[in-house]
């Protein structure tokens, strides 16, 4: 989406660590954090974070 993980990192509060850990799946967000990202993007949080069944 034209933005690197330090971007959105920085965008959102945290370490562009915790971008990763979240994209690659070993990391669930916070409901603040995906609010933030989900805003940050201009979409709602459902378009951007998915509930697979075994979560």
């Amino acid at each position: 989406m034209g933005v690197t993980q330090q971007q959105l990192a920085d965008a959102v509060g945290v370490s562009r660590q915790t971008i990763v850990a979240i994209e690659k799946g070993h990391f669930l967000p916070s409901t603040p954090l995906a609010l933030k990202i989900a805003r940050h993007f201009n979409k709602s949080v459902e378009s951007i974070f998915i509930l697979e069944d075994n979560d």
